[in-house]
Protein backbone atom coordinates (compact mmCIF):
# COMPACT_ATOMS: atom_id res chain seq x y z
CA UNK A 1 0.00 0.00 0.00
CA UNK A 2 1.34 3.02 -0.91
CA UNK A 3 2.01 6.01 1.63
CA UNK A 4 -0.46 8.56 0.03
CA UNK A 5 -3.34 5.76 -0.15
CA UNK A 6 -2.08 5.14 3.62
CA UNK A 7 -1.78 9.16 4.65
CA UNK A 8 -5.95 9.22 2.71
CA UNK A 9 -7.19 5.86 5.24
CA UNK A 10 -7.25 7.93 8.06
CA UNK A 11 -10.38 9.78 6.49
CA UNK A 12 -13.64 9.81 8.77
CA UNK A 13 -16.89 11.22 8.79
CA UNK A 14 -18.12 13.83 11.24
CA UNK A 15 -20.32 15.94 12.11
CA UNK A 16 -19.29 19.28 12.74
CA UNK A 17 -21.41 22.31 14.34
CA UNK A 18 -24.11 21.04 12.20
CA UNK A 19 -21.66 20.86 8.81
CA UNK A 20 -20.75 17.15 8.43
CA UNK A 21 -17.36 18.24 7.21
CA UNK A 22 -15.08 14.84 6.49
CA UNK A 23 -11.82 15.81 8.39
CA UNK A 24 -8.76 13.80 9.37
CA UNK A 25 -8.51 12.06 12.73
CA UNK A 26 -5.93 14.38 13.31
CA UNK A 27 -5.59 18.01 12.91
CA UNK A 28 -1.78 18.17 11.77
CA UNK A 29 -2.62 15.49 9.39
CA UNK A 30 -4.34 17.10 6.89
CA UNK A 31 -1.61 19.10 5.66
CA UNK A 32 0.82 16.28 6.15
CA UNK A 33 1.99 16.51 2.63
CA UNK A 34 5.95 15.80 2.25
CA UNK A 35 7.73 18.43 0.79
CA UNK A 36 8.13 16.49 -2.74
CA UNK A 37 4.46 14.85 -2.67
CA UNK A 38 2.40 16.36 -5.55
CA UNK A 39 -1.13 16.97 -4.76
CA UNK A 40 -4.06 15.19 -6.12
CA UNK A 41 -6.31 18.67 -7.90
CA UNK A 42 -9.58 17.99 -9.66
CA UNK A 43 -10.54 20.53 -11.75
CA UNK A 44 -14.59 21.12 -11.76
CA UNK A 45 -16.06 23.66 -15.07
CA UNK A 46 -14.06 23.89 -18.73
CA UNK A 47 -15.25 26.85 -20.04
CA UNK A 48 -11.97 29.45 -20.27
CA UNK A 49 -10.43 29.86 -16.84
CA UNK A 50 -11.18 25.86 -16.76
CA UNK A 51 -8.96 25.40 -19.61
CA UNK A 52 -6.89 27.83 -17.70
CA UNK A 53 -6.34 25.68 -14.93
CA UNK A 54 -6.63 22.20 -16.69
CA UNK A 55 -2.95 23.43 -18.75
CA UNK A 56 -1.51 24.94 -15.40
CA UNK A 57 -2.43 22.58 -12.41
CA UNK A 58 -0.45 19.56 -14.42
CA UNK A 59 2.77 22.16 -14.58
CA UNK A 60 2.58 22.26 -10.45
CA UNK A 61 0.69 18.74 -9.39
CA UNK A 62 -1.30 16.18 -10.36
CA UNK A 63 -4.29 16.73 -12.83
CA UNK A 64 -6.33 13.29 -11.82
CA UNK A 65 -9.67 14.20 -12.85
CA UNK A 66 -12.13 17.00 -14.72
CA UNK A 67 -15.69 17.67 -15.10
CA UNK A 68 -18.08 19.69 -16.75
CA UNK A 69 -21.96 19.55 -17.56
CA UNK A 70 -20.82 19.96 -21.72
CA UNK A 71 -19.40 16.21 -22.89
CA UNK A 72 -18.44 18.34 -25.49
CA UNK A 73 -15.89 20.20 -23.69
CA UNK A 74 -14.95 17.06 -21.90
CA UNK A 75 -13.88 15.57 -25.41
CA UNK A 76 -12.09 18.29 -26.28
CA UNK A 77 -10.13 18.21 -23.16
CA UNK A 78 -9.46 14.44 -23.26
CA UNK A 79 -7.91 14.89 -26.89
CA UNK A 80 -5.02 16.41 -25.20
CA UNK A 81 -5.22 14.34 -21.49
CA UNK A 82 -6.61 10.79 -22.85
CA UNK A 83 -5.77 9.50 -19.09
CA UNK A 84 -7.03 11.57 -16.59
CA UNK A 85 -10.88 10.73 -14.59
CA UNK A 86 -13.72 12.52 -16.55
CA UNK A 87 -17.12 13.15 -14.98
CA UNK A 88 -20.30 14.70 -15.79
CA UNK A 89 -21.44 14.95 -12.53
CA UNK A 90 -18.99 17.16 -9.73
CA UNK A 91 -20.79 14.56 -7.00
CA UNK A 92 -20.12 11.26 -9.27
CA UNK A 93 -16.58 12.99 -9.44
CA UNK A 94 -16.90 13.48 -5.46
CA UNK A 95 -17.84 10.47 -4.07
CA UNK A 96 -15.68 8.25 -6.42
CA UNK A 97 -12.34 9.91 -5.98
CA UNK A 98 -13.24 10.83 -1.89
CA UNK A 99 -10.05 8.77 -1.10
CA UNK A 100 -7.73 10.29 -4.41
CA UNK A 101 -8.68 13.66 -4.80
CA UNK A 102 -7.09 16.32 -2.24
CA UNK A 103 -8.24 19.61 -3.72
CA UNK A 104 -10.23 20.89 -6.71
CA UNK A 105 -10.55 23.97 -8.42
CA UNK A 106 -13.84 25.25 -9.60
CA UNK A 107 -14.67 27.44 -12.98
CA UNK A 108 -18.19 26.56 -13.25
CA UNK A 109 -20.60 29.74 -14.30
CA UNK A 110 -21.27 31.84 -11.23
CA UNK A 111 -24.75 29.77 -9.98
CA UNK A 112 -23.20 27.38 -9.24
CA UNK A 113 -19.43 28.14 -7.48
CA UNK A 114 -21.00 27.53 -4.00
CA UNK A 115 -22.91 24.72 -4.07
CA UNK A 116 -20.05 22.73 -5.63
CA UNK A 117 -17.39 24.63 -3.28
CA UNK A 118 -19.83 23.51 -0.69
CA UNK A 119 -19.83 19.82 -1.13
CA UNK A 120 -15.80 19.62 -1.88
CA UNK A 121 -15.35 21.19 1.57
CA UNK A 122 -17.70 18.85 3.51
CA UNK A 123 -15.64 16.14 1.86
CA UNK A 124 -12.48 17.94 3.32
CA UNK A 125 -10.94 18.81 0.19
CA UNK A 126 -9.06 21.93 -0.62
CA UNK A 127 -11.17 24.57 -2.96
CA UNK A 128 -10.00 27.37 -5.29
CA UNK A 129 -13.23 28.28 -6.31
CA UNK A 130 -13.05 31.31 -9.31
CA UNK A 131 -14.28 34.75 -8.36
CA UNK A 132 -16.57 35.29 -7.47
CA UNK A 133 -17.38 32.33 -4.88
CA UNK A 134 -21.22 33.17 -4.61
CA UNK A 135 -24.35 34.20 -6.03
CA UNK A 136 -25.91 35.52 -3.34
CA UNK A 137 -24.89 37.41 0.04
CA UNK A 138 -25.84 34.09 1.66
CA UNK A 139 -24.26 31.57 -0.01
CA UNK A 140 -20.53 33.98 0.13
CA UNK A 141 -21.17 33.95 4.19
CA UNK A 142 -22.00 30.18 4.14
CA UNK A 143 -18.76 29.07 2.49
CA UNK A 144 -16.92 31.51 5.03
CA UNK A 145 -18.13 29.43 7.51
CA UNK A 146 -18.25 26.32 6.49
CA UNK A 147 -14.61 26.62 5.48
CA UNK A 148 -13.50 27.92 9.14
CA UNK A 149 -15.39 24.47 10.34
CA UNK A 150 -14.01 22.10 7.85
CA UNK A 151 -10.16 23.66 8.32
CA UNK A 152 -9.49 23.35 4.69
CA UNK A 153 -7.19 25.96 2.50
CA UNK A 154 -9.49 27.99 0.08
CA UNK A 155 -8.90 30.78 -2.15
CA UNK A 156 -10.86 32.87 -4.90
CA UNK A 157 -9.47 33.32 -8.22
CA UNK A 158 -8.93 37.23 -7.67
CA UNK A 159 -4.88 37.37 -9.02
CA UNK A 160 -4.23 41.08 -8.56
CA UNK A 161 -3.49 40.07 -4.56
CA UNK A 162 -0.86 37.64 -4.80
CA UNK A 163 1.45 40.74 -6.75
CA UNK A 164 4.26 42.20 -4.76
CA UNK A 165 2.51 45.77 -5.69
CA UNK A 166 -0.72 44.67 -4.21
CA UNK A 167 0.80 43.62 -0.83
CA UNK A 168 3.48 46.30 -0.62
CA UNK A 169 1.44 49.12 -1.11
CA UNK A 170 -1.24 47.46 1.31
CA UNK A 171 1.62 47.19 4.12
CA UNK A 172 2.13 51.37 3.72
CA UNK A 173 -1.75 51.97 4.00
CA UNK A 174 -1.84 50.02 7.06
CA UNK A 175 1.19 51.52 8.49
CA UNK A 176 -0.64 54.91 7.49
CA UNK A 177 1.26 56.46 4.95
CA UNK A 178 -1.78 57.77 3.10
CA UNK A 179 -2.97 59.34 6.61
CA UNK A 180 -7.18 58.95 7.57
CA UNK A 181 -9.30 57.45 4.91
CA UNK A 182 -12.58 58.36 3.89
CA UNK A 183 -13.50 58.18 1.06
CA UNK A 184 -12.64 55.07 -1.78
CA UNK A 185 -13.74 54.85 -5.00
CA UNK A 186 -14.01 51.99 -7.49
CA UNK A 187 -15.09 52.07 -10.84
CA UNK A 188 -15.77 49.47 -14.08
CA UNK A 189 -15.66 50.61 -17.53
CA UNK A 190 -18.12 47.97 -18.50
CA UNK A 191 -22.20 48.52 -18.01
CA UNK A 192 -24.27 45.73 -17.73
CA UNK A 193 -26.63 44.30 -20.02
CA UNK A 194 -29.76 45.90 -19.74
CA UNK A 195 -33.41 44.57 -19.20
CA UNK A 196 -34.01 41.61 -21.61
CA UNK A 197 -36.49 39.33 -22.26
CA UNK A 198 -36.20 35.54 -22.19
CA UNK A 199 -35.81 33.60 -25.45
CA UNK A 200 -39.51 32.43 -26.61
CA UNK A 201 -37.84 28.94 -28.55
CA UNK A 202 -37.66 26.33 -26.65
CA UNK A 203 -35.02 24.10 -28.86
CA UNK A 204 -34.66 20.36 -27.84
CA UNK A 205 -31.93 19.75 -25.70
CA UNK A 206 -28.75 18.88 -27.43
CA UNK A 207 -27.39 15.25 -25.79
CA UNK A 208 -24.15 16.49 -24.83
CA UNK A 209 -25.44 19.04 -22.19
CA UNK A 210 -27.01 17.46 -18.77
CA UNK A 211 -29.49 20.65 -18.53
CA UNK A 212 -30.76 19.77 -14.75
CA UNK A 213 -27.12 19.87 -13.98
CA UNK A 214 -26.22 22.78 -15.93
CA UNK A 215 -28.85 24.90 -14.10
CA UNK A 216 -28.02 22.97 -10.63
CA UNK A 217 -29.95 24.92 -7.61
CA UNK A 218 -31.30 27.89 -9.89
CA UNK A 219 -35.22 27.90 -10.73
CA UNK A 220 -36.16 25.79 -14.03
CA UNK A 221 -36.36 27.36 -17.63
CA UNK A 222 -36.58 25.69 -20.52
CA UNK A 223 -33.01 24.93 -22.36
CA UNK A 224 -32.07 27.94 -25.13
CA UNK A 225 -28.13 28.13 -26.04
CA UNK A 226 -28.22 31.87 -25.59
CA UNK A 227 -27.90 30.31 -21.99
CA UNK A 228 -24.97 28.78 -22.36
CA UNK A 229 -22.96 31.27 -23.79
CA UNK A 230 -24.64 34.32 -22.37
CA UNK A 231 -25.31 33.22 -18.52
CA UNK A 232 -23.60 36.26 -17.19
CA UNK A 233 -26.45 38.71 -18.53
CA UNK A 234 -29.16 36.46 -16.30
CA UNK A 235 -29.46 37.03 -12.27
CA UNK A 236 -30.59 33.85 -11.80
CA UNK A 237 -27.08 32.42 -12.73
CA UNK A 238 -25.05 35.45 -12.63
CA UNK A 239 -23.49 38.59 -10.70
CA UNK A 240 -23.40 41.16 -12.87
CA UNK A 241 -19.97 43.39 -12.63
CA UNK A 242 -20.02 43.22 -9.25
CA UNK A 243 -19.26 39.92 -8.93
CA UNK A 244 -17.07 39.86 -12.31
CA UNK A 245 -15.41 42.86 -12.03
CA UNK A 246 -15.71 43.81 -8.48
CA UNK A 247 -14.11 41.17 -7.16
CA UNK A 248 -11.20 42.00 -8.51
CA UNK A 249 -11.22 45.68 -8.16
CA UNK A 250 -12.25 45.58 -3.81
CA UNK A 251 -9.61 43.90 -2.50
CA UNK A 252 -7.31 47.20 -1.41
CA UNK A 253 -10.16 49.27 -0.70
CA UNK A 254 -11.46 45.82 1.73
CA UNK A 255 -8.28 44.95 3.40
CA UNK A 256 -6.40 48.26 3.58
CA UNK A 257 -9.62 49.77 5.29
CA UNK A 258 -9.93 46.91 7.33
CA UNK A 259 -13.58 45.80 6.86
CA UNK A 260 -13.47 42.22 7.67
CA UNK A 261 -13.31 43.61 11.32
CA UNK A 262 -17.00 44.16 11.27
CA UNK A 263 -17.46 40.25 10.39
CA UNK A 264 -15.18 38.77 12.82
CA UNK A 265 -16.32 41.32 16.09
CA UNK A 266 -17.80 39.91 19.24
CA UNK A 267 -20.87 42.02 18.67
CA UNK A 268 -22.27 44.50 16.76
CA UNK A 269 -19.64 47.43 15.29
CA UNK A 270 -22.63 49.09 13.26
CA UNK A 271 -24.17 48.57 10.01
CA UNK A 272 -23.51 49.50 6.54
CA UNK A 273 -25.64 51.65 4.88
CA UNK A 274 -26.36 50.81 0.75
CA UNK A 275 -27.76 52.84 -1.40
CA UNK A 276 -27.76 53.25 -5.25
CA UNK A 277 -29.06 54.68 -8.57
CA UNK A 278 -29.53 52.89 -11.60
CA UNK A 279 -30.54 53.18 -15.34
CA UNK A 280 -33.96 51.38 -14.17
CA UNK A 281 -35.37 48.53 -12.99
CA UNK A 282 -33.79 45.44 -14.23
CA UNK A 283 -35.55 42.48 -12.32
CA UNK A 284 -33.76 39.57 -14.27
CA UNK A 285 -30.65 41.56 -15.65
CA UNK A 286 -28.26 43.88 -14.51
CA UNK A 287 -28.68 47.87 -15.09
CA UNK A 288 -26.93 49.25 -17.77
CA UNK A 289 -24.97 51.22 -15.29
CA UNK A 290 -25.23 51.74 -11.62
CA UNK A 291 -23.97 54.13 -8.91
CA UNK A 292 -23.51 52.65 -5.19
CA UNK A 293 -22.88 54.14 -1.71
CA UNK A 294 -21.23 52.03 0.53
CA UNK A 295 -21.36 53.88 4.12
CA UNK A 296 -19.25 52.00 6.17
CA UNK A 297 -19.13 52.50 10.32
CA UNK A 298 -15.82 52.82 12.10
CA UNK A 299 -13.62 50.21 13.09
CA UNK A 300 -12.02 50.59 16.10
CA UNK A 301 -9.40 53.56 15.97
CA UNK A 302 -10.32 53.92 12.15
CA UNK A 303 -13.45 56.39 10.92
CA UNK A 304 -16.28 55.57 9.30
CA UNK A 305 -15.96 55.48 5.39
CA UNK A 306 -18.18 55.67 2.40
CA UNK A 307 -17.01 53.54 -0.78
CA UNK A 308 -18.38 54.64 -4.18
CA UNK A 309 -19.06 51.92 -6.62
CA UNK A 310 -19.86 52.89 -10.44
CA UNK A 311 -19.66 50.94 -13.25
CA UNK A 312 -21.11 51.95 -16.98
CA UNK A 313 -20.24 52.36 -20.40
CA UNK A 314 -17.30 55.23 -20.80
CA UNK A 315 -19.42 57.37 -22.58
CA UNK A 316 -22.12 57.14 -19.69
CA UNK A 317 -19.64 57.77 -16.96
CA UNK A 318 -18.29 60.61 -18.99
CA UNK A 319 -21.58 62.28 -19.24
CA UNK A 320 -22.39 61.86 -15.82
CA UNK A 321 -18.56 63.85 -14.87
CA UNK A 322 -17.66 60.64 -13.26
CA UNK A 323 -14.40 60.21 -14.99
CA UNK A 324 -13.60 63.62 -14.65
CA UNK A 325 -14.13 63.91 -10.81
CA UNK A 326 -11.65 60.76 -10.51
CA UNK A 327 -8.92 62.16 -12.64
CA UNK A 328 -8.97 65.17 -10.67
CA UNK A 329 -9.08 62.97 -7.29
CA UNK A 330 -5.98 61.08 -9.06
CA UNK A 331 -4.38 64.32 -10.63
CA UNK A 332 -3.49 62.21 -13.77
CA UNK A 333 -5.03 59.78 -16.23
CA UNK A 334 -6.87 56.89 -14.96
CA UNK A 335 -5.92 54.40 -17.85
CA UNK A 336 -3.41 51.76 -16.70
CA UNK A 337 -1.72 50.93 -20.29
CA UNK A 338 -1.57 47.07 -21.30
CA UNK A 339 -4.03 46.29 -18.38
CA UNK A 340 -7.04 44.89 -18.62
CA UNK A 341 -9.94 47.10 -18.79
CA UNK A 342 -7.66 49.90 -18.81
CA UNK A 343 -9.76 52.41 -17.63
CA UNK A 344 -10.99 50.70 -15.07
CA UNK A 345 -9.63 51.31 -11.40
CA UNK A 346 -9.89 52.07 -7.39
CA UNK A 347 -8.92 55.09 -5.49
CA UNK A 348 -8.15 55.35 -1.95
CA UNK A 349 -8.31 58.47 -0.93
CA UNK A 350 -6.15 59.60 2.43
CA UNK A 351 -5.11 62.52 4.29
CA UNK A 352 -1.71 62.05 3.76
CA UNK A 353 -1.94 60.65 -0.37
CA UNK A 354 -3.84 58.59 -2.60
CA UNK A 355 -3.58 54.99 -3.46
CA UNK A 356 -4.62 54.14 -7.42
CA UNK A 357 -5.18 50.76 -8.26
CA UNK A 358 -5.65 49.11 -11.80
CA UNK A 359 -8.92 46.86 -12.31
CA UNK A 360 -7.02 43.71 -10.88
CA UNK A 361 -5.83 45.20 -7.93
CA UNK A 362 -2.31 43.88 -9.84
CA UNK A 363 -0.52 47.46 -10.23
CA UNK A 364 -1.17 49.85 -7.20
CA UNK A 365 0.81 53.03 -7.03
CA UNK A 366 0.72 55.57 -4.11
CA UNK A 367 0.29 59.40 -5.17
CA UNK A 368 1.64 61.88 -5.50
CA UNK A 369 4.74 59.35 -6.49
CA UNK A 370 7.09 62.17 -5.21
CA UNK A 371 6.08 61.85 -1.59
CA UNK A 372 6.45 58.02 -1.53
CA UNK A 373 9.88 56.79 -3.09
CA UNK A 374 9.53 53.39 -0.40
CA UNK A 375 6.44 52.63 -2.42
CA UNK A 376 7.96 50.15 -4.33
CA UNK A 377 9.53 46.37 -4.35
CA UNK A 378 9.04 43.20 -2.82
CA UNK A 379 6.44 43.47 0.98
CA UNK A 380 8.62 43.59 4.04
CA UNK A 381 6.08 42.28 6.38
CA UNK A 382 3.66 40.31 4.42
CA UNK A 383 4.61 36.87 2.74
CA UNK A 384 5.26 36.87 -0.84
CA UNK A 385 3.20 34.90 -2.74
CA UNK A 386 4.87 33.80 -5.72
CA UNK A 387 2.12 33.38 -7.97
CA UNK A 388 -2.08 33.15 -7.27
CA UNK A 389 -1.89 29.32 -7.31
CA UNK A 390 1.04 28.90 -5.47
CA UNK A 391 -0.19 31.08 -2.84
CA UNK A 392 -2.85 28.74 -1.99
CA UNK A 393 -0.71 25.15 -2.89
CA UNK A 394 1.49 26.65 -0.46
CA UNK A 395 -1.62 27.10 2.47
CA UNK A 396 -2.78 23.41 1.09
CA UNK A 397 0.04 22.10 2.39
CA UNK A 398 0.02 24.10 6.05
CA UNK A 399 1.63 27.35 4.49
CA UNK A 400 0.08 30.82 5.87
CA UNK A 401 -3.28 30.66 4.57
CA UNK A 402 -4.14 32.62 0.98
CA UNK A 403 -4.57 36.11 1.18
CA UNK A 404 -7.73 35.42 -0.99
CA UNK A 405 -9.26 32.59 1.61
CA UNK A 406 -12.85 32.76 2.20
CA UNK A 407 -12.33 34.04 5.55
CA UNK A 408 -11.60 37.22 3.45
CA UNK A 409 -13.61 36.42 -0.04
CA UNK A 410 -16.52 35.76 1.50
CA UNK A 411 -16.98 39.03 3.65
CA UNK A 412 -15.88 40.75 0.56
CA UNK A 413 -18.71 39.21 -1.70
CA UNK A 414 -21.16 40.14 0.77
CA UNK A 415 -20.34 43.62 0.27
CA UNK A 416 -20.35 43.63 -3.27
CA UNK A 417 -23.40 41.75 -3.93
CA UNK A 418 -25.32 43.70 -1.71
CA UNK A 419 -25.33 46.09 -4.49
CA UNK A 420 -27.46 43.66 -6.64
CA UNK A 421 -29.84 43.47 -3.98
CA UNK A 422 -30.06 47.30 -3.89
CA UNK A 423 -30.87 47.91 -7.88
CA UNK A 424 -33.80 45.08 -6.93
CA UNK A 425 -35.45 46.82 -4.18
CA UNK A 426 -34.83 50.44 -5.08
CA UNK A 427 -34.59 51.62 -1.73
CA UNK A 428 -31.40 51.97 0.40
CA UNK A 429 -31.42 49.50 3.54
CA UNK A 430 -28.61 48.86 5.96
CA UNK A 431 -26.75 45.33 6.79
CA UNK A 432 -25.60 44.27 9.86
CA UNK A 433 -22.56 41.96 8.73
CA UNK A 434 -22.17 40.56 12.34
CA UNK A 435 -25.98 38.75 11.92
CA UNK A 436 -25.70 38.81 7.79
CA UNK A 437 -29.60 40.36 8.12
CA UNK A 438 -31.02 43.52 6.62
CA UNK A 439 -32.05 45.08 9.43
CA UNK A 440 -34.63 48.05 7.81
CA UNK A 441 -35.90 46.64 4.86
CA UNK A 442 -37.92 43.09 4.49
CA UNK A 443 -37.71 43.07 1.07
CA UNK A 444 -34.10 43.19 1.07
CA UNK A 445 -33.49 40.93 3.86
CA UNK A 446 -35.45 38.06 1.77
CA UNK A 447 -33.29 38.51 -1.12
CA UNK A 448 -30.09 38.12 0.36
CA UNK A 449 -31.00 34.07 -0.02
CA UNK A 450 -32.06 33.04 -3.61
CA UNK A 451 -34.54 30.46 -3.80
CA UNK A 452 -33.17 26.89 -4.38
CA UNK A 453 -34.66 23.97 -7.14
CA UNK A 454 -35.73 21.28 -4.93
CA UNK A 455 -33.35 18.58 -4.62
CA UNK A 456 -30.67 21.20 -4.47
CA UNK A 457 -29.32 23.00 -0.88
CA UNK A 458 -25.72 23.38 0.44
Amino acid sequence: MSERHTRRSFLRSAALAGVGCTILRHNSSAYGYAANEKLNIAVIGLGSRGMYHFNTVPRLENLVAVCDANRNRLAEALKQRPTVGHYQDYRKLLDELQQQVDAVVIATPEHTHAIISTAAMKRGKHVYCEKPIAHDVFEARTLRQVAAQCKVATQMGNQGMATDSFRRSLELVWDGAVGEIREAHVWFVVGGSGPMRRPTETPPVPDYIDWDLWLGPAPYRPFHPSYLTGWGAWRDFGTGCLGGGGSHSINMAFKGLRLGELWEAKQSKGRIRVETETSGPCPENFPRWQIIRYDIPARGPLPPVRINWYNAAEEELKRQGILERLEKIAGRSLEWKDSWTPRSGSLLVGSKGIVHTNAHNSICELLPKGDFPNAGGPPQKLPRAGSHERDWLSACRGGTPAMSNFGHSGPAMELLLLGNIASLVGKPFQYDPLTGRVTDNPEADRALRCPYREGWTL
